[in-house]
């Protein structure tokens, strides 16, 4: 899987950089057609912003998750994936008609 990882307002430090990753992994144990991540982290004022887009076999999936402290900002959004991402999975398995 392919990460982008961009920041505005903020720089983006090793220390981000790897805890996206590792959270971003545990989404591909899920679900092995995931191409592409692109993560944007934002910070405005007190709020930290978290937002990203995903690229699955048959679709996009987009979250974002808001919160004071970035890494608490990173685990919603990625709970947020991770329930999207069960979702699609259960869609493309499913056989009805």
């Amino acid at each position: 899987m392919q990460i982008n990882l961009a920041g505005r307002q903020l720089e983006i430090t090793p220390a981000l950089r790897a805890y996206v990753e590792t959270k971003l992994r545990r989404i591909e144990r899920h679900f092995d057609h995931v191409t592409t991540a692109h993560v944007v982290l934002t910070v405005e004022k007190e709020r930290k912003k978290a937002e990203a887009t995903i690229h699955v076999s048959r679709g996009n999936l987009f979250a974002d998750a808001e919160h004071n402290n970035m890494y608490a900002a990173i685990d919603r959004l990625m709970d947020k994936l991770d329930r999207q991402v069960k979702k699609h999975k259960e869609k493309l398995s499913d056989h009805r008609g």
